[in-house]
């Protein structure tokens, strides 16, 4: 490996660690503001899915911290203890963020399906790219390298696609939060701001690995 790729390899972690930074700084920011309306982050996922005729879907308390997601297998909305117990922006915007998924998946939101048929082929890529990318240096095997390059490049597609879904997510949990009345103008913009950084974090993923697929490409064609 040169040093350039190394070099890749520390570009690609700031601009990751850097994400990381922001939405944390976001979440525990809005996370001390309590919402005017004092709701909980489970009240309002509870709300938002019934309000979406989505009374099935379940909401479960789960540990960690901003480890929430909505799994579509399961049908189940899942919150860290802080966001289904708290009554901050933070809490609720989080909340109706991952209810957003869920509404995206009864409304069969297309990103989301697409996201979700793929899923299989990307964990299988993403475990094996590095081994038969470095298989092809060693042994000198350019079809080997290619091979591993285009796993990559379905990494990269599955980053491309979850960016929709998470600015769709996120919108349709601003909408939600607008139309409730819970927040105030302030807190809105608090909401605003977690949620941007939380979508920052994905475009940075999606940066990181557009740069390295060029740099894959060019040292291939080398």
């Amino acid at each position: 490996m040169s040093m350039n790729y190394f070099a890749l390899i520390l570009v690609v972690l700031v601009i990751g660690f850097g994400a990381q930074l922001l939405i944390k700084h976001a979440y525990k920011k809005w996370g001390k503001v309590p919402v005017s309306m004092g709701v909980s982050g489970a009240d309002a996922a509870r709300t938002m899915l019934n309000n979406n005729g989505l009374s099935q879907v379940a909401i479960t308390e789960i540990h960690g911290e901003l480890t929430d997601h909505y799994d579509p297998r399961t049908n189940v909305v899942s919150l860290s203890s802080e966001v289904y117990h708290g009554r901050s922006v933070s809490s609720v915007t989080v909340a109706c963020h991952e209810c957003g998924h869920a509404v995206q998946h009864a409304r069969d939101y297309a990103p989301a399906r697409i996201r979700g048929a793929i899923v299989p082929v990307v964990n299988f890529a993403s475990n094996l790219w590095i081994f038969a990318l470095l298989a092809g240096i060693f042994l000198s095997i350019i079809g080997l390298v290619y091979v591993a390059i285009a796993m990559f490049g379905a990494v990269l597609i599955f980053q491309l696609v979850t960016l929709p879904v998470e600015f769709d997510a996120s919108k349709r949990a601003i909408a939600f939060i607008q139309g409730s009345g819970w927040m105030t103008p302030q807190e809105m913009g608090g909401a605003k701001s977690v949620l941007r950084s939380a979508s920052l974090t994905y475009v940075a993923a999606a940066l990181a690995s557009i740069l390295q697929l060029i740099y894959l490409l060019g040292m291939a064609r080398r």
